[in-house]
C-alpha cells in the first residue's frame, strides 16, 4: 500500500523552521527563514528545534581523552533522546513524497550573481603545486577485520565510501568503486578494498544523489535484493533499477534490520542529478545503532550548522563520527554545503562523538584546496581543540579501525589506523 507522507522539516515538532525557496524577478533562487505550522506530531514539540533558541538539553562534547565504546546499558544512563525517537518504519514501505524538498535548504542555492562570479574566478582544481602531493596521499590497504560480537569496525574505501561492520551486519556507505565519476578527473588514489574482497553486503546507505555519492556502475554490482536505505524521494530511482528492498526515510525517521537501527538525520546540503531534478529528493546523514551498543554517525555531505547539536541531542552516546573534511575551497562558493577541517572538528564536538574519522578527501579532486591540506588542517584543529590524538582516526585509504567489546578499554585501531604517521605510506602512482 502506498502511503501519503506529509513533508515536515522537523518530524516530532509542532513548528518547523524551513529555508523556503523563492524565485525572484531575476530567476535567482533565494531562501528565507520561516516558521511554518505543521500540525501536531506524535512525539511532541520542542522549542529548541528553532535556530536561535537556547537548547535546554545540549549534546555532549567529544571526550578529551581515550574512552570506551558506549554499551546499550551505558547509553540508557545518558540523557534520553529529545524529542524521543520515532517508532521504526516498515522496511520497503512505498510512500508518496512532495515533488520538491526546497524548503529543507538551510542556505540559498547559488543565484545569477554567484554564478557570474564563479565564471570569472572559479578555480575548482588546485594548481600544479597543490597536486604535487598526490604521491604522498595516505594509502595502506589491508585485509578486512573480522569483528566479534559487540565490535564496531570501519574500513575506509575512499571518499565517502566505508565498509561498516556493526551488529553482525556489513553495511556500505555511499559506495563508489568506479575510477571516474561524471564531471571530475579520475580518482587520484586507488580503491582501498577490491570489490572481490568484500564479504556479503547486508545493507547500503545513501546520503544523497550527487554522482560522487550515488554511483550507478558500483550499484549494478550488488544483488537487487540488497536492502537499501535512501533519502525521501530517491526510492523510485532504485526501484527503476530493480532493487526490491528499498526503504525511504525522512529526517528523524528510522528503520530496523536484524537488530541494527538505521536513522536518517539532517545535513546542510542539497540534491541534484539532472537539469530538472534539483532538490527533488532529500539529503542527509545516517546514525547506525546496534542492539549490543556501538553507535556510528555517517555525516554524508554537509556544511556546518545548527543540525549537529540536534543530532547529538536525539542520538546521545555516538562512538564514532565519519565526517567530511574536503572539497571546501573556494570558501565563498562551498561553505554552505561542505565543512572545512576546522568545522568538521566542531561538528564532531557538537554531536558529542567520542571519535572522528575524516573522509571526503584524498580521492577525487572536486575543489581548489591542495590535495593534502585537509589532513594537515584537521590534525591541527583537533590538537587546538584539546582532543586526544588517539581519538582522531585519520585512516589511510584501505585501513580499518575497531571498537572492541571491552567497555573499559580505549579504541583499538588495526593496521594503518588511528595514529597514522605524519608521513604516511604513499599512494601508488
Amino acid at each position: 500500500m502506498t502511503q501519503q507522507t506529509q513533508q515536515t522539516h522537523e518530524p516530532g515538532s509542532d513548528t518547523a523552521t524551513t529555508a523556503t525557496g523563492a524565485t525572484t524577478a531575476t530567476g535567482m533562487t533565494t531562501a528565507t527563514d520561516a516558521t511554518s505550522a505543521t500540525g501536531p506530531r506524535a512525539s511532541g514539540a520542542h522549542p529548541a528545534d528553532t535556530p536561535g533558541t537556547p537548547d535546554p538539553h545540549p549534546a555532549g562534547h567529544a571526550a578529551a581523552g581515550p574512552s570506551a565504546p558506549v554499551t546499550a546499558s551505558a547509553r540508557a544512563a545518558l540523557a534520553p533522546p529529545f524529542p524521543p525517537l520515532a517508532e521504526p518504519r516498515p522496511l520497503g514501505e512505498h510512500r508518496v513524497w512532495p515533488r520538491t524538498f526546497h524548503d529543507r535548504l538551510t542556505a540559498p542555492l547559488p543565484g545569477l550573481k554567484a554564478l557570474a562570479r564563479f565564471a570569472r574566478e572559479g578555480a575548482v582544481r588546485p594548481g600544479p603545486e597543490g597536486l604535487a602531493d598526490i604521491p604522498g596521499l595516505p594509502y595502506a590497504p589491508a585485509g578486512l577485520p573480522r569483528p566479534g560480537a559487540g565490535t564496531l569496525a570501519v574500513t575506509w574505501v575512499g571518499h565517502a565510501s566505508w565498509i561498516v561492520q556493526v551488529g553482525g551486519l556489513t553495511v556500505l556507505t555511499d559506495p563508489v568503486w568506479s575510477r571516474r565519476i561524471l564531471g571530475t578527473p579520475a580518482r587520484i588514489t586507488p580503491v582501498g578494498v577490491p570489490w572481490e574482497a568484500l564479504p556479503p553486503v547486508d545493507a547500503v546507505v545513501i546520503s544523497h544523489n550527487h554522482y560522487d555519492h550515488l554511483d550507478v556502475p558500483t550499484l549494478r554490482r550488488l544483488p537487487r535484493a540488497t536492502p537499501v536505505f535512501v533519502p525521501a524521494g530517491l526510492g523510485g530511482w532504485f526501484r527503476r533499477r530493480r532493487f526490491t528492498r528499498v526503504t525511504e526515510l525522512d529526517w528523524w525517521e528510522g528503520a530496523e534490520l536484524s537488530g541494527v537501527r538505521f536513522d536518517f538525520v539532517p545535513a546542510h546540503h542539497w540534491s541534484k542529478r539532472t537539469l530538472t531534478d534539483t532538490c527533488h529528493s532529500l539529503w542527509g546523514g545516517w546514525v547506525l545503532t546496534a542492539a549490543d551498543g556501538p553507535r556510528l554517525y555517517f555525516a554524508g555531505d554537509t556544511g556546518y550548522g545548527h543540525w549537529f547539536t540536534r543530532i547529538g541531542r536525539r542520538y546521545p552516546g555516538i562512538d564514532l563520527a565519519l565526517m567530511p573534511i574536503g572539497a571546501y575551497d573556494p570558501r565563498w562558493w562551498l561553505c554552505d554545503v561542505h565543512c572545512d577541517p576546522e568545522e568538521a572538528v566542531r561538528a564532531t564536538q557538537d554531536v558529542g562523538a567520542r571519535r572522528m574519522a575524516p573522509m571526503h578527501w584524498g580521492t577525487f579532486v572536486l575543489s581548489a584546496e591542495p590535495v593534502l591540506e585537509p589532513l594537515t588542517r584537521v590534525r591541527s584543529a583537533w590538537e587546538k581543540a584539546g582532543l586526544a590524538r588517539e581519538n582522531l582516526w585519520d585512516l589511510p585509504i584501505g585501513a580499518s579501525a575497531l571498537l572492541g567489546p571491552d567497555t573499559d578499554g580505549p579504541a583499538r585501531p588495526v593496521t594503518g589506523a588511528a595514529n597514522a604517521p605524519d608521513a604516511p605510506e604513499s599512494a601508488p602512482r
